[in-house]
């Protein structure tokens, strides 16, 4: 497994670099192809220290992001979090590899903080048709609140959110 590491405002020192590569270097055995890549971004966020881990496989895309107010304390939880996402959901991506159905995203980022519009980033994503449920596995493993598909019922582009009662909920578009 290689591991990118990137630190913004904040320097990645050789000690960091080495913990950050321990830790995340766990999470290896969970993978058979040997040309995996985890990007760990680590940044300050006021006085926390905020470490965000993306690791795109083959067909799904894991991410966890944790902050803390110790750097270390953040690497062990960010690792721990993907391990758990991968152990939770560790039948439901078996029977998921299996289908050709998933989305690839884009991870080209653009960032302008100088303009005067809040908009300051950008992902473009690829969507690729695929069920409800593979929506919501797609948007547990990459930890975040909403997630835009093509639903291959009815080749639409949905949107699906998780509610603060801890249900989901799809915004249909037309």
């Amino acid at each position: 497994m290689r591991i990118n590491i990137r630190g913004s405002k904040i320097e990645i020192t050789d000690a960091i670099k080495n913990y950050i590569e321990e830790k995340i270097g766990r999470l290896e055995r969970y993978f058979d192809a040997e040309n995996i890549t985890a990007n760990v971004v680590a940044r300050i966020d006021g006085i926390y220290q905020v470490v965000e881990v993306t690791v795109p496989a083959k067909n799904m895309i894991l991410r966890a992001e944790v902050k803390e107010k110790d750097l270390y304390s953040s690497i062990d939880k960010v690792t721990d979090k993907i391990e758990r996402q991968i152990r939770k959901n560790k039948t439901k991506m078996r029977k998921k590899s299996n289908n050709n159905m998933t989305v690839d995203f884009n991870l080209d980022f653009e960032s302008d903080i100088d303009e005067e519009n809040k908009i300051v980033k950008r992902k473009d994503i690829t969507l690729k048709p695929m069920s409800e449920e593979e929506a919501i596995l797609q948007m547990e493993l990459i930890d975040h609140d909403f997630f835009v598909f093509k639903n291959a019922e009815d080749n639409e582009i949905d949107i699906l959110y998780k509610r603060k009662d801890g249900n989901y909920g799809i915004i249909r578009t037309s």
